[in-house]
């Protein structure tokens, strides 16, 4: 066979896999087409995305989700997705998150790689993603169900909420959400010994990241913005991460991590990662937290990925118990 029919061939059937994709979508909205619930699915209202405004169901019933994020705040909302994605070091979903809804969800792949022939075949109504996560994949998803998509994730997560919480015509509960959210900011700050406490206490976040240097992280990002809700100082090394994200060392260089607390996560193997032989140098242990023991270990998946407001009241509770208790 000639390569022009071969590419022809090919082409010819990627088309028929986006058709395919399309009948899929479609069938999944005529079904829903009638009185009583069928009719409010059939509903929808417009949401402005990433990728320009997009009409979703005003009731969507199946909703699949490809990062963290989405999921936590889909939970948050009280909305169970039929299929989310995972992280590509797991097989299995964050563990802060209820059991009893992660149990009930569809394995959809990896986050940045779903599989979508398996998103496919949950017949969605509606899908959550992010265009840094999922962008290049948008017509072939929009071609399975109505897509929203945000910019990207971390730092704007409090806007992404929002997003999300109009996509899934939850914005009454999302106001309530946000309301505890501060209160609960507002007295972990008091627990922990007021405003000028905070501003006073210099705290650093450093990741250990199998493949990648040492991450002293900036303010800008998930993080960064709960230790800014509760007025944290931060060292002036976070004023040098690049993009205000993270600032990145070797482990010779790790005593530019200095700060009066600092918060420690691994992601991947703590050997590969390096976090088992840098936390036994004479650099870590000069911290002025090692030395006053204020290095504290906390789980990478909840402080880091979470990324949505139920991670975000674990990680204060947590908080507030190493600080204050």
């Amino acid at each position: 066979m000639s390569s022009a029919l071969r590419r022809r061939g090919i082409t010819l059937g990627a088309l028929a896999l986006t058709g395919a994709l399309a009948l899929t979508a479609c069938g999944s909205s005529d079904s829903d087409s009638g009185g009583g619930d069928r009719a409010d699915a059939a509903a929808t209202h417009t949401v402005k995305t990433a990728m320009g405004d997009v009409k979703v169901p005003v009731t969507p019933k199946r909703v699949v989700v490809l990062d963290t994020g989405e999921l936590d705040s889909a939970l948050t909302l009280g909305v169970q997705p039929v299929g989310a994605t995972h992280s590509a070091t797991e097989d299995v979903f964050p563990a802060y998150l209820p059991a009893e809804k992660t149990k009930k969800l569809t394995e959809v792949g990896e986050i940045a790689n779903p599989n979508m022939e398996t998103v496919a075949s949950l017949k969605p109504d509606l899908i959550l993603t992010s265009k840094v996560r999922d962008g290049d994949r948008y017509e072939q998803l929009s071609a399975i169900a109505p897509t929203v998509m945000t910019e990207s994730t971390g730092t704007a997560w409090k806007e992404n909420f929002q997003v999300h919480a109009e996509a899934l015509g939850k914005q009454a509960e999302a106001k309530k959400i946000v309301a505890a959210y501060d209160a609960h900011v507002a007295k972990v700050t008091a627990a922990i010994g007021g405003k000028e406490k905070a501003a006073a206490t210099d705290v650093n976040f450093v990741r250990f990241v199998e493949g990648a240097d040492i991450r002293i992280y900036g303010k800008q990002n998930y993080i960064g913005s709960i230790l800014a809700d509760l007025g944290m100082g931060r060292p002036a090394i976070t004023d040098k991460a690049k993009d205000g994200f993270s600032y990145d060392v070797s482990p010779e260089k790790i005593d530019l991590a200095d700060a009066d607390v600092v918060f420690t996560s691994t992601y991947g193997d703590p050997d590969k990662a390096g976090a088992t032989k840098t936390m036994k140098s004479g650099l870590w242990k000069g911290l002025t937290a090692s030395k006053n023991g204020k290095v504290f270990k906390v789980d990478d998946r909840l402080w880091i990925a979470g990324i949505g407001y139920t991670a975000a009241g674990q990680i204060l509770d947590e908080f507030q118990t190493k600080l204050a208790g």
